[in-house]
């Protein structure tokens, strides 16, 4: 099966396993969001354990 190229720009595998993803909403119409909030959207989270299982899929 091949990997869908969507999931294969938008995750990583961590080295423990888990899978790295970016924040949405960093785009654009930037000016009415609060610093602090841009701020917790540039750094990078983990898919949820619910979501897991259809991005492994996705991955490979």
């Amino acid at each position: 099966m091949k990997t869908k190229s969507g999931a294969k720009k938008r995750f990583k595998l961590t080295g423990t396993g888990k899978i790295k993803r970016k924040h949405a909403y960093k785009s654009h119409i930037l000016t009415k969001k609060s610093t602090k909030r841009k701020r917790n959207l540039t750094y990078s989270g983990l898919v949820d354990k619910a979501d897991e299982k259809n991005i492994r899929e996705m991955l490979h």
